[in-house]
């Protein structure tokens, strides 16, 4: 499925490169056409001048007059042999009115455009005239870089629009199933919850039933956090230090005899605004991750860091690593290194983070065989 999605991915992205430099081949080839025919029209348009310039008093000028006066879309400037102007045509007289220097410029970068024709005068003198590109080819010059990022610009929207669709569909999916486990949830704890109350009663059940509560708290305590998925949640000024060491505690537990966990933090009290039930959730589902990848010995590392304006959270191991093209994609939903497993974990971590944490959780560092460092970064 993933190669699929690459292929088509690297295939539309070729079609579009190939249109685009097709278009562009094809217009800058029209553009050049377009341009040695004014040439030829400027050529026509000199030599007319030049007639008339040096004509006889009885001459026929009706044809002459009609091609010079014709020539209304190429602006043309005139100069003497010092490179003065002395005139100038087909230019929008609103451009260089109160403009000082308009004019010279047009020269300057006409001189650079095409060469100039030179229009004689007389035996000792000589006149040049130089000429640019008109509006029309300007335009058609252009039009394909124009057209091609609105294109882009349009292409980017409807792109940014399925994607706002894709997620919208997927929190109301993830909420759903969130919401529907807590109430499937609900039914059993609630029946447990009087077993329990029954088993209380019985003083040679004591011990059974206090364990047995321990247990029906552990699986209220997931209904909750299910329950609060999509929900706005109740951000609670912690002491993080005391939040995670809980959470570390209840792991250390459950952890194989050969795999040491431990917490570091240069202060006692490190506050933030987090919501405890799910905050406790992504530390759990980070050390549990950590214990899977390394396969029943080696150390977790958590160490708490207080910055100026945040608050990071590293939680290291010293398992098999995560290859870096993985790196992005293990938040994805559906992704998994492991046999077992959804691969919902660390998508919902990183959503119970960046949304209602307003945070961050990345991968700091990780190479095969060595571990791997997730960060939790939290504003103050």
């Amino acid at each position: 499925m993933f190669k699929q999605y690459i292929g088509w991915k690297f295939t539309l992205i070729s079609v579009a490169v190939v249109i685009i430099v097709t278009t562009i081949w094809f217009v800058n080839s029209l553009t050049e056409k377009i341009q040695q025919e004014e040439t030829k029209k400027v050529a026509i348009w000199v030599e007319a001048y030049r007639e008339l310039i040096h004509s006889s008093a009885d001459a026929n000028l009706n044809l002459i007059g009609e091609i010079v006066t014709n020539n209304t879309t190429i602006p043309m400037i005139l100069t003497d042999d010092q490179g003065r102007i002395i005139d100038q045509n087909n230019f929008d007289s609103s451009l260089f009115i109160g403009k000082p220097g308009y004019l010279e410029e047009q020269l300057a970068s006409f001189k650079k455009q095409h060469p100039p024709f030179i229009l004689g005068v007389d035996a000792n003198s000589n006149q040049y005239i130089y000429y640019g590109d008109s509006l029309i080819l300007k335009q058609i010059r252009y039009y394909p870089y124009i057209q091609l990022l609105v294109v882009a610009l349009f292409i980017g929207i409807v792109l940014f629009a399925l994607s706002s669709t894709n997620r919208a569909t997927q929190n109301q999916v993830w909420v759903g199933m969130a919401k529907e486990t807590a109430h499937q949830l609900g039914t059993p704890l609630s029946s447990m919850e009087a077993w329990l109350e029954i088993l209380k009663e019985k003083e040679e059940s004591a011990p059974l039933a206090n364990e047995l509560a321990k247990d029906v708290n552990r699986l209220k305590l997931i209904s909750d956090r299910f329950s609060k998925i999509g929900s706005v949640p109740n951000l609670e000024e912690c002491n993080l230090v005391v939040q995670i060491d809980s959470m570390v505690n209840y792991i250390r537990k459950r952890a194989p005899q050969k795999v040491t966990i431990t917490l570091q933090s240069a202060e006692k009290e490190v506050s933030a605004m987090i919501s405890p039930p799910l905050f406790d959730w992504v530390v759990e589902n980070l050390l549990k991750n950590a214990l899977d990848a390394m396969e029943g010995k080696g150390s977790i590392t958590v160490v708490i860091e207080n910055h100026p304006a945040h608050i990071t959270v590293d939680v290291t191991d010293t398992g098999k690593g995560i290859p870096k093209a993985f790196h992005d994609k293990i938040f994805n939903p559906g992704f998994s290194t492991k046999k077992r497993g959804w691969g919902l974990g660390l998508s919902l971590a990183k959503r119970i983070i960046q949304d209602y944490h307003k945070g961050r959780l990345s991968v700091k560092w990780s190479e095969v065989n060595k571990g791997t460092t997730f960060r939790i970064w939290l504003r103050k």
